[in-house]
């Protein structure tokens, strides 16, 4: 007997951004597996008699291994589950979510995928800024600070997150800003480009910082804290 899984994005952390879908998903499920970002306010929608199991991964503390949480989904949807994967912001951006569906495939296991509010677009709307402008930020761009080591990844292209029209939103980069703006600035990125650090996107504690990149990155040296943060920068945050 399989279940079935749904890997359902719970968007930045405020309850209310939950898509109608998501929160049918949560009531029926069986079993809800949820990343820190995913936990408080949104489990409130889990059946009271559900599984809920927390897998979340975060930088510099003791994190389930993926291959871990790979397995749980499996074995959970073998017993017969209806199953939760609940991701913060969207399942599809920076998520591992490719690893999990490839566990999936492997055992046989259907899935579907339900998308999230982007915890970038939740930050831009809270700052009160478009990603976009009609005539100096035509392209988007999404990236991660750090690799699977925790280090600055060296495969960046640097050319394009240079780009001064261009609106950059850098998830995970707290801890390694201050290197990435560094090579951006020998790659010709401005030193007074505007930035925004977003923490705590949509929660109790939310904070924008405005500020510019090298500011922004002179603050980072000695002052990371433990929220979870995005970093904007580029023509998008001006005033």
């Amino acid at each position: 007997m399989s279940g079935f899984v749904s890997f359902v994005g719970s968007g930045p952390g405020d309850p209310e951004l939950l898509t109608l879908k998501a929160v049918d998903r949560l009531r029926r499920a069986d079993a809800v597996l949820f990343d820190d970002l995913s936990s408080g306010p949104v489990l409130s929608h889990a059946r009271p008699d559900a599984d809920l199991i927390g897998v979340g991964k975060r930088a510099g503390r003791a994190s389930p291994r993926q291959h871990h949480v790979s397995r749980l989904l499996v074995d959970y949807a073998q017993s017969g589950q209806r199953v939760v994967r609940l991701k913060s912001g969207d399942s599809g951006l920076f998520g591992r979510l490719e690893e999990e569906l490839v566990a999936l495939r492997e055992a046989g296991i259907a899935y579907e995928i339900i998308p999230g509010v982007p915890s970038a677009i939740a930050a831009a709307a809270a700052a009160g800024i478009p990603l976009t402008r009609r005539l100096s930020a035509r392209r988007v761009q999404f990236v991660t600070g750090h690799d699977v080591s925790g280090g600055l990844p060296e495969d960046m292209n640097l050319e394009a997150l240079a780009d001064p029209l261009a609106s950059t939103v850098v998830f995970m980069g707290k801890r390694t800003f201050p290197q990435l703006y560094e090579v951006l600035h020998a790659h010709g990125l401005p030193a007074d480009t505007p930035a925004i650090l977003a923490e705590d996107v949509s929660g109790p504690a939310q904070n924008l910082t405005r500020t510019t990149v090298a500011a922004l990155a002179e603050k980072l040296r000695s002052e990371i804290g433990d929220a979870a943060a995005l970093i904007l920068y580029g023509p998008l945050v001006e005033e």
